[in-house]
């Protein structure tokens, strides 16, 4: 059956500034590694055994309708703030609506440069291709929104980082890629039309129902604040949480420097490019309060009383934390397997954590165990974890049905670091079994999946993954 994208593009109708129209550029032998059939079916998208899979899906031919885009924006990196940057490796393709009536963005990552490139070649390596598609597509599995992967391709052309590494295109799908950086470059421009421009089209594409931007700003905070707290449950680590980063859509977006702690420790930090632990496990909570601000100083020049937008946007940012902290105790009382938290739970969860960093205790597999009664096992001084535990059963004496609730809450598998970097190295010596083998296993993250055991394991010493790095 032949490709058909059902495309029906509205950001590239947008005023040209909000863009630059550019085509892919074509790679030497492009080869298909991976075409996510649930999600093109989801997307209406139809021909999934057509031969020229890997030439759409690596920029060499483009499908009809397509439109393709590098978008603008600019965005606060590490805190400083960058006036411009844009699409530097990526396109815009178009946008479908899927079955559920909600409207995607297909985007290439790594099909050449742009005029936002900086100096780059504007291509990916193998191995932020297949990290990316593993861990957004495990996240989505894991019920965290996020962008999500639609094909994999090795371009068959060497891309140069500390060497000659093979090349590969992600094909990537999101609500929409409008972030907090897009909105900040209009408003540093001061550029009223076009940040109007924006926010109408964004209110429309993602919440029609706003009355107003400080509607949009409340939405977006909540949207923000739950999204973090649930990484948080998980042991995720973003790892670059800048504006440009940051979505007005609350999907993750950016698997670049990420990471899943193994043994629970809240100062741990993973990115070789965060030397200071900004965007460290503990810090991420207060980052997406900061990026929030950003997004509110965005947005005052569309108010019709400046100053009294900064007095009401500023008490809403002020308010974020509280709203987080009702979130990460609402998921971690689940993940102990309380339905209806009351105040002094926190100090339980607390006390838990607490005992689990000094035992160097896994964080996914001990709270997965606390439904089965091995959590002790976790433990270097399983005696610490029994004391916690008398107050823990006490606590859950009213509760209903307590196991059933963690083990909803509590993942047995997660994309493990040293699993995916045994996975990269596999497919950079022409073996993707292990990439194929994560992808169904993570399909699931919630079934105890015995033929799976090894990829519970934590890490071995030897096999302990200490910086993950920017797929650039």
């Amino acid at each position: 059956m032949t490709l058909h994208i059902p495309f029906d593009n509205t950001y590239a109708r947008l005023p040209s500034g909000f863009f630059s129209r550019q085509a892919p550029t074509p790679v030497s032998a492009p080869s298909l590694v991976a075409f996510n059939d649930a999600l093109a079916a989801d997307l209406g998208i139809a021909g999934h055994d057509d031969p020229r899979l890997a030439a759409v899906f690596a920029g060499n031919a483009l499908p009809e309708g397509a439109e393709p885009l590098a978008q603008l924006y600019a965005g606060h990196q590490f805190g400083q703030f960058n006036p411009q940057l844009g699409d530097g490796r990526a396109l815009l393709l178009g946008e479908v609506v899927g079955r559920d009536g909600i409207r995607r963005d297909i985007q290439l990552k790594g099909s050449g440069p742009t005029p936002y490139s900086r100096m780059g070649d504007g291509r990916a390596w193998l191995g932020p291709v297949l990290r990316e598609y593993v861990v957004s597509e495990a996240m989505h599995a894991l019920g965290v929104p996020t962008t999500r992967a639609l094909a994999a391709v090795r371009t068959g052309d060497p891309v140069l980082r500390e060497g000659p590494l093979p090349g590969a295109v992600l094909t990537r799908v999101a609500q929409s890629h409008i972030r907090v950086g897009t909105f900040q470059i209009f408003a540093a421009r001061r550029d009223a039309g076009a940040l109007q421009t924006l926010y109408d089209y964004t209110l429309a594409r993602h919440d029609p129902e706003a009355d107003g931007p400080a509607d949009l700003l409340q939405r977006v905070i909540r949207w923000q604040a739950a999204l973090v707290a649930q990484w948080m449950s998980l042991g995720f680590i973003h790892g670059v949480m800048n504006t440009d980063n940051c979505t007005l859509s609350g999907e993750t977006i950016d698997y670049g420097p990420c990471a899943f702690m193994d043994a629970y420790d809240p100062e741990t930090v993973f990115s070789s490019i965060d030397r200071f632990g900004r965007y460290g496990y503990a810090a991420q909570a207060d980052i997406i309060v900061w990026n929030m601000a950003q997004l509110a100083t965005a947005l005052i020049p569309l108010m019709p009383d400046p100053e009294a937008a900064v007095e009401e946007f500023t008490a809403m940012v002020h308010a974020m934390p509280d709203l987080i902290r009702a979130e990460w105790q609402a998921r971690f009382a689940a993940k102990i397997g309380i339905s209806a938290p009351r105040p002094e739970d926190k100090t339980l969860i607390a006390d838990l954590l607490t005992r689990m960093q000094a035992n160097g205790a896994d964080f996914t597999n001990t709270f997965r165990a606390l439904a089965d009664g091995t959590a002790r096992d976790q433990f270097t001084d399983p005696a610490a974890f029994d004391q916690w535990a008398e107050s823990w059963q006490a606590r859950l004496g009213a509760e209903p049905d307590p196991q059933a609730l963690m083990r909803r809450a509590n993942p047995a598998f997660i994309p493990r670091n040293h699993r995916i970097e045994q996975m990269i190295a596999a497919a950079v010596e022409g073996d993707d079994a292990p990439f194929h083998r994560l992808n169904t296993v993570l399909a699931r993250p919630y079934d105890d999946q015995p033929e799976a055991e090894d990829l519970r394991r934590p890490p071995a010493p030897d096999e302990v993954v200490r910086a993950t790095f920017c797929g650039t």
